[in-house]
């Protein structure tokens, strides 16, 4: 089995919501389904087949992210001495050469990347292409339009 990388903020926030669904949303749903039980003939019962579909639901996220934990491998890039080399977790400064605009994102799990949080996945083109540089160095990623290039301003390891 593959180990997936994760970073600690990552494994924390899966673990808090493991926590959540264990310790909250699933006591909840057995006490809305015994209730619901309580109304009678189950057939016709909405609210004891609405529960039943979201026990169904939290169990399946609970394994899901179970088996995301089991599977993974925490990077805790702050640990890592600043080499100034690109690496799952830092945070890259780009300047874009043509458009003269500058981005600065974070290379992260699959499950945490998020565009608007500026957090981007170590398999997404653009992370391919940067992974394993250095601060100076040129890096031309394939984008929709074509093709971008880019100056690794500034790697931080926080």
């Amino acid at each position: 089995m593959k180990k997936v990388p994760m970073t600690v903020e990552g494994e924390a926030r899966l673990r808090q919501e493991l926590n959540h669904l264990k310790s909250v949303v699933r006591p909840r749903v057995i006490a809305d389904i015994a209730e619901a039980r309580e109304h009678g003939d189950l057939k016709e019962n909405a609210e004891y087949h609405a529960a039943r579909e979201e026990q169904g639901f939290t169990e399946g996220r609970i394994k899901e992210i179970e088996g995301k934990l089991a599977d993974s491998q925490v990077i805790d890039v702050k640990a890592m001495p600043a080499t100034g080399k690109v690496v799952f977790g830092t945070t890259v400064t780009l300047f874009n050469v043509d458009t003269e605009d500058t981005v600065t994102y974070q290379i992260v799990g699959d499950d945490e990347a998020d565009v608007k949080l500026k957090k981007i996945s170590y398999a997404s083109p653009i992370a391919k292409a940067i992974i394993g540089k250095e601060e100076g160095d040129e890096v031309t990623v394939k984008i929709p339009s074509g093709e971008a290039v880019y100056e690794i301003e500034k790697v931080e390891y926080i």
